[in-house]
C-alpha cells in the first residue's frame, strides 16, 4: 500500500472513531476485501476502539491487526451484558482471523431421550432439533458409558427401532424380542408395561441426567414406605434395589456437601499460544457436567478476557442457569442476577482445586498428543524454558559442554560434546590432548581447550554456540569466561553444573553472579542436563582410556632403537599384546619382522 493510500485509510478510520457513540456495543474490523477480521465488545465503544489507534500503548500483535483494518462497523446495544452475548454469537458466526477461536470443533457425544410414544435412550453425536431432549455433551466418554450402564441396569427401556403406538400395542401387531427374554427390556411393544409407568421411568432417568439424584431418592423412599405399609413387599424390594444402585452411584459422584447446588465452576490454564478452560456444573454436591475446551490465541488476550468468553460459551452450550459462578480470580461478568466468588478455603475452594486439576491434566494430555505428532515441538518448548531461566537473548539451539580427564596429571585430555536443538551432534564432538599444562590443573586445561576451540572457530567462521556448559561449577565457569569473554570478546552465555556431597547434579549456575537455578529430578530440564553431563563424561573418559592404554601398550616397543612404527604395528596386529610378543620365540618374531629385528626385540624385552 502506497503512502497516500495509507494516509487516506488512516483518515477514514479516525473519522469513524471520532463519531463512535459512548455506548455499549460490539465493533467489527474489516480488511480491504470487506471480510471481518476481528470482533470485540465494549462498555464504551468510542473509548475502546480509540485505544487501538494509540501507538504508544498497543503491542506488536495488535499493531499488525490495526495495519489490516480498512473499515469499522459497530452495533449499539442496551447493556454490557448484551454486548458480551452478541460478541460470542458474532465470533462463532464469522470466525474472524484475529479472534481467539475454539481450536477443537469436534462434536462430543450427548445422551438423547427421544420423543417417541415409548421414548428410547441412546448416545449420539448428532443434535437433531425436535427428535428428543439432549443432555450433555460429555467430554469424558468413560463417565458417559458408566452413566448409561447404570440407567440400563435400573431401567429396562426398549432399544429397538420399532414404531410403537397405542394402536399397534392394542392390536397385538408386534412381538417381543430376545431383549425381553433376557430381562433387558420391559416390552412395551406387547403391553407388558403401561404408558404411564414407562413415562415414570423416563422422569426418573431425567432426574439422574440433570443431577437431581437426592430428589429422586426421596421420592423412591416414600414409595417404598407406602408399598411396605400396604404389605406389597415384593414391589417394595424392586424399588429398594433401584434405590441402592442410585445411592451407590451418588456416593461415588458426590464430591462436596450436597447442600452446594446449581454452581458453575471455571478454571483456566494458558501459555503463549493457547488457553484451556475447564467447566464443572455442580448439582446437589455432584458434578453433573464436566468439560474442557481449548482456545487458540491470536492477539495478546489476557486470562480475564479469555475466561469471560469461555464462561459465556459454556453456559450457553450447557444451558446453565446457575446463579453463582466460582472463578480463580475476580472477574466482571455483566450478567444480571449472577454472583461471582473466588473462594480461598472451604468446600467451594475444593471445587476450584478440582477444576484446576482437570484443566492442568487436559493441557498436559494435549501437549503430549502434539509432541507425538511433532517431536520437535517438545524440544522447542524446552529450549524456550532454558532461554527464560538463563535470561538469554536467543534460543539455545547449539549447546557445547566441556570436561577434563586425567589421573594425577598424566595423560591429560579434554572433550567437548555438541547438542544441536537438544540432540547430540556426534560429528561435532571433539577430543583434545592437553599440550601446554603440566600436572593436574583443570582450570588451566579448560582455558587451553576453550582458547583452541573458539580461536579456530572464529578463524574458520564456524557457528558459535549459544550456550557453553562447564561440568565443574564456578571454577570451570570462570576459566571459560576468562577466555571467551575477556580474551575473545564473545557474547555467549556460560553456565556450570554443580554437584552435591553425594556427587549428584543438583543445580545449574549462570552469569557472573553465579545465579542458582534448581533442577527438580523429575523435570525435563534436569533430564536434559544429566544427559549432556553423562555424554561429555563418557566421551572424555573413553578418550582418556584410549590414550592411557596406547601409552601403556606401546611404550616399550617405542623405546627400542631400529624398530619403526610399521614394524611395531605389524607385531601388535599379529600377537595382539606386548605380553605375547615377550613370550614368543625368536623364530616366531623372525617370521614377522626378520631375523635382525627379531634379535633386537628379543634382547630389549628381556
Amino acid at each position: 500500500m502506497k503512502k497516500e493510500e495509507r494516509d487516506q485509510r488512516e483518515q477514514h478510520l479516525l473519522g469513524i472513531v471520532s463519531n463512535l457513540p459512548d455506548s455499549p456495543g460490539c465493533y467489527q474490523y474489516l480488511n480491504e476485501d470487506g471480510v471481518i477480521i476481528y470482533v470485540g465488545k465494549a462498555k464504551n465503544l468510542k473509548r475502546r476502539v480509540s485505544s487501538y489507534f494509540n501507538k504508544e500503548q498497543i503491542t506488536l500483535k495488535t499493531r499488525l491487526l490495526v495495519s489490516k483494518i480498512c473499515d469499522i462497523k459497530y452495533i449499539v446495544v442496551n447493556s454490557e451484558a448484551d454486548a458480551l452475548l452478541l460478541e460470542n454469537n458474532l465470533i462463532k458466526q464469522h470466525k474472524p482471523r484475529y479472534n481467539i477461536l475454539l481450536k477443537d470443533d469436534k462434536t462430543y457425544p450427548s445422551i438423547c431421550v427421544s420423543n417417541d410414544y415409548f421414548p428410547k435412550l441412546f448416545k449420539t453425536r448428532k443434535i437433531i432439533r425436535g427428535a428428543g431432549k439432549y443432555y450433555g455433551p460429555y467430554s469424558n466418554i468413560g463417565a458417559l458409558n458408566t452413566l448409561l450402564n447404570l440407567i440400563k441396569e435400573i431401567y429396562p427401556l426398549r432399544t429397538c427401532n420399532l414404531k410403537i403406538t397405542p394402536e399397534t400395542v392394542r392390536e397385538g401387531k408386534l412381538k417381543a424380542c430376545l431383549e425381553y427374554q433376557i430381562k433387558n427390556c420391559c416390552a412395551p411393544c406387547i403391553g407388558c408395561i403401561s404408558h404411564d409407568e414407562y413415562r415414570k421411568y423416563i422422569e426418573e432417568i431425567t432426574s439422574i441426567l440433570k443431577g437431581d439424584i437426592r430428589k429422586l431418592q426421596e421420592k423412591l423412599l416414600t414409595e417404598i414406605n407406602i408399598l411396605a405399609s400396604e404389605m406389597k413387599f415384593e414391589e417394595a424390594q424392586v424399588l429398594k434395589e433401584r434405590y441402592d444402585l442410585i445411592e451407590n452411584f451418588r456416593t461415588r459422584s458426590e464430591v462436596v456437601n450436597s447442600s452446594l447446588t446449581n454452581l458453575d465452576v471455571f478454571n483456566i490454564e494458558s501459555d503463549e499460544k493457547s488457553a484451556y478452560i475447564n467447566f464443572l456444573h455442580i448439582t446437589n454436591g455432584c458434578i453433573n457436567q464436566a468439560f474442557t475446551i481449548e482456545y487458540k490465541k491470536k492477539l495478546d488476550e489476557s486470562d480475564e478476557e479469555i475466561l469471560l468468553m469461555g464462561i459465556i460459551e459454556m453456559r450457553e452450550r450447557f444451558a446453565s442457569n446457575a446463579k453463582e459462578i466460582i472463578t480463580p480470580f475476580p472477574i466482571n461478568i455483566p450478567l444480571e442476577g449472577i454472583t461471582v466468588t473466588n473462594p480461598q478455603k472451604g468446600e467451594k475452594a475444593r471445587l476450584l482445586s478440582l477444576s484446576r486439576l482437570n484443566v492442568k491434566q487436559y493441557k498436559a494430555d494435549r501437549m503430549k498428543q502434539e509432541e507425538k505428532l511433532n517431536p520437535e515441538q517438545k524440544n522447542t518448548r524446552l529450549m524456550k524454558e532454558i532461554q527464560q531461566e538463563l535470561h538469554m537473548d536467543k534460543l539455545p539451539i547449539i549447546i557445547e559442554c566441556f570436561d577434563n580427564s586425567n589421573i594425577q596429571g598424566t595423560d591429560a585430555v579434554a572433550a567437548c560434546v555438541v547438542f544441536n536443538k537438544l540432540k547430540p551432534s556426534k560429528k561435532e564432538y571433539r577430543k583434545y590432548n592437553i599440550k601446554t599444562v603440566e600436572g593436574a590443573d583443570d582450570y588451566a586445561s579448560m582455558r587451553e581447550v576453550t582458547r583452541r576451540r573458539y580461536t579456530r572457530a572464529i578463524a574458520e567462521n564456524a557457528p558459535l554456540p549459544h550456550l557453553i556448559i562447564a561440568d565443574g561449577g564456578k571454577g570451570q565457569m570462570e576459566a571459560i569466561r576468562k577466555v571467551v569473554e575477556d580474551e575473545l570478546n564473545l557474547d555467549i552465555t556460560i553456565a556450570g553444573l554443580v554437584k552435591d556431597s553425594k556427587h549428584r547434579t543438583t543445580e545449574l549456575i549462570v552469569g557472573r553472579e553465579h545465579k542458582s537455578i534448581g533442577l527438580k529430578q523429575q523435570s525435563a530440564l534436569f533430564r536434559l542436563m544429566t544427559h549432556i553431563q553423562d555424554e561429555v563424561h563418557r566421551f572424555a573418559i573413553k578418550f582418556h582410556r584410549e590414550k592411557r592404554s596406547k601409552r601403556q601398550t606401546a611404550s616399550e616397543l617405542d623405546n627400542i632403537k631400529g624398530i619403526g612404527e610399521k614394524s611395531k604395528t605389524t607385531l601388535l596386529k599379529h600377537f595382539k599384546s606386548l605380553k605375547r610378543i615377550r613370550e614368543a620365540s625368536i623364530e616366531e618374531i623372525t617370521a614377522i619382522v626378520g631375523k635382525s629385528k627379531a634379535e633386537i626385540i628379543k634382547e630389549s624385552l628381556k
